[in-house]
């Protein structure tokens, strides 16, 4: 009887470490004397805070929002409460960088209104003004969480809204005729991630809807229109399915390109217990994603790593990724007194092929 030999192919989702662009000297300080790399003894830095990890000014963050690069400067945003070291009305804060590493804090970008909190979501550049805000406006697409309709015990409390800068994310306007995109019946209808997809000509926009994800389209950013969705059947559950991001990667050392999902699980879903992120690679027509995909892969096995996205308009299209540094089992008791949580370092994402070879 002869051996067989099998040969099986799969993808796995390369990270490096850490992604420095035109990083300065080690020793120069930054504006933001909380987060620079100065070795400086004067600078006031805090004893326990982060040298290289982003953490806010003061107060409570958790996922990063609307990772945007755009006039050689990464944009930050992340859910903040401004009030408190312990979640609550949820608004966007703010930071820039112009290497990933040393950020200058501004100030907050979004505020709650009548229809809700300002939940997780994401920015583009829209480059061509197709939704008339202006040529290169910067617009955020975020989730309104209404609590008053949450507490009415209504599952509609969950909405999408729109609103732009002119002035390179300094400013903020909230479109007037928010929400964009009422709720269609779904409890968890949220945190919106928008890309252009350059074959279709399109914007297009994915939602995590309870334990799925749908997709949906737009010639303007304000009309949207559902175009599919995502599900699995997973045994068990993971948990809610939040933060999705699709995108792009040509495989190291080929021509080919390939598709990767990535979605993030509440609960006890991660290999280490608690939330995590696992990834998809498959393919995608400009309306469905598909995936052979058999097995869970995740993004990072340790258990800070959480509601991860990467940035849109990045030089070369390149895929850096950030991630909230914190687990939902424990996030709200850690020890602070000025500031609570970090996001990860910036990591590049790469997509390798692995095969392996049965006897």
């Amino acid at each position: 009887m002869s051996n067989k030999i099998f040969m099986r192919r799969f993808w796995l989702l390369a990270i490096v470490a850490l992604v420095v662009f035109g990083c300065k000297d080690a020793s120069e300080t930054n504006t933001n004397t909380d987060t620079t790399i100065s070795d400086d003894v004067n600078n006031n830095v805090e004893q326990y805070r982060s040298r290289f990890h982003f953490t806010p000014e003061a107060n409570w963050m958790n996922d990063p929002n609307g990772l945007v690069y755009f006039d050689d400067t990464y944009h930050l945003f992340y859910q903040y409460y401004p009030h408190g070291t312990v979640w609550g009305p949820m608004h966007w804060g703010h930071a820039v960088s112009k290497d990933l590493l040393n950020w200058e804090h501004k100030p907050i970008a979004l505020y709650p209104d009548k229809h809700g909190y300002i939940f997780s979501g994401s920015a583009v550049i829209d480059k061509q003004n197709t939704a008339g805000f202006g040529e290169n406006a910067m617009v955020a697409v975020y989730t309104y969480h209404n609590a008053n309709l949450e507490k009415e015990n209504s599952i509609l409390y969950q909405t999408q809204g729109i609103a732009y800068s002119t002035d390179k994310g300094e400013t903020w306007t909230k479109y007037k005729n928010n929400p964009v995109l009422d709720n269609p019946g779904i409890k968890d209808f949220r945190d919106p991630k928008v890309f252009w997809n350059v074959d279709k000509l399109k914007w297009q926009m994915l939602l995590a809807a309870k334990d799925h994800i749908q997709i949906y389209e737009s010639n303007n950013l304000k009309n949207w229109a559902k175009i599919s969705e995502f599900r699995l059947n997973d045994n068990p559950p993971l948990g809610v399915w939040e933060c999705p991001d699709l995108f792009k990667l040509t495989v190291e050392g080929s021509t080919e390109e390939k598709w990767v999902l990535i979605i993030s699980h509440g609960g006890e879903s991660s290999p280490n217990g608690g939330s995590g992120t696992r990834y998809f690679v498959g393919d995608y027509d400009g309306i469905t994603f598909t995936t052979n995909q058999k097995v869970n892969k995740w993004i990072d096995y340790g258990t800070d790593n959480y509601a991860g996205v990467t940035y849109n308009n990045t030089p070369n299209n390149k895929r850096i990724f950030i991630g909230w540094m914190s687990n939902w089992n424990y996030a709200t008791v850690t020890p602070t007194e000025t500031w609570r949580s970090a996001m990860t370092l910036p990591r590049e994402l790469k997509l390798i092929k692995m095969i392996t070879v049965i006897l």
